[in-house]
């Protein structure tokens, strides 16, 4: 019997829900600004390298103020692990100063003044938005990406497309814990490279058929 697609992503979501009841939050933060550092940091990085390598940050600087007044080499000597590190430090050191001088050194919270700093994206400031603020947001990374894909709940032609479907699927009120609990369902049961349709419990059941 075919279900709809709504009725699919119901379905998808308690499974979810039933094997991720309570998600933390992958990166270590203390306020907005540290969050801010840490999803910056994350670009094209995993959660666990950006864990390591923050404490090292933040003790030399953990304020919007103090991190604006390091020299740009000293961060990116630090946060080399992350990789990108020219251009993340040239970003964290200029959103920092950006935040000092016309914001009183907090973090904006609307998207329009958050995608406007240096090095913040969409995703990026959707991070922020929806774990710093908890202003319904749906973040779109890889793992979000390519699981909406197999699971047929969007076509996968950009990440764009993918986030209009998810929160075309899913009530406005469950997006913040949501695309946590398919982040760690990707990591888990259906990774990239490796993965088994029969053994993971949501392709199994509504996966498109890989070939």
């Amino acid at each position: 019997m075919r279900i709809s697609k709504k009725e699919k992503a119901l379905a998808i979501a308690r499974i979810l829900e039933d094997l991720y009841p309570v998600v933390p939050v992958p990166l270590a933060h203390e306020d907005p600004y540290t969050l801010l550092v840490a999803v910056v940091l994350s670009a094209r990085c995993t959660d666990v390298k950006v864990n390591q390598v923050t404490p090292f940050l933040f003790a030399k600087a953990d304020t919007a103020k103090t991190m604006s007044k390091l020299d740009v080499d000293v961060i990116r000597e630090i946060i080399k692990p992350c990789g990108l590190s020219p251009a993340k430090s040239k970003n964290i050191k200029e959103l920092s100063s950006i935040l000092t001088e016309k914001y009183g050194g907090k973090v904006p919270e609307t998207f329009a003044e958050l995608e406007a700093l240096p090095g913040v994206g969409h995703k990026t400031a959707s991070v922020v938005m929806a774990q710093a603020f908890g202003v319904p947001a749906f973040p779109v990374d890889t793992h979000i990406h390519r699981l909406a894909y197999r699971w047929g709940l969007s076509d996968g032609k950009n990440v764009e497309k993918t986030e209009a479907d998810l929160k075309k699927l899913f009530p406005e009120e469950s997006w913040n814990k949501l695309h946590l609990q398919i982040i760690y369902f990707g990591r888990e049961y259906c990774p990239a490279r490796g993965h088994v349709r029969e053994k993971c419990p949501i392709c199994s059941v509504y996966g498109r058929n890989e070939k």
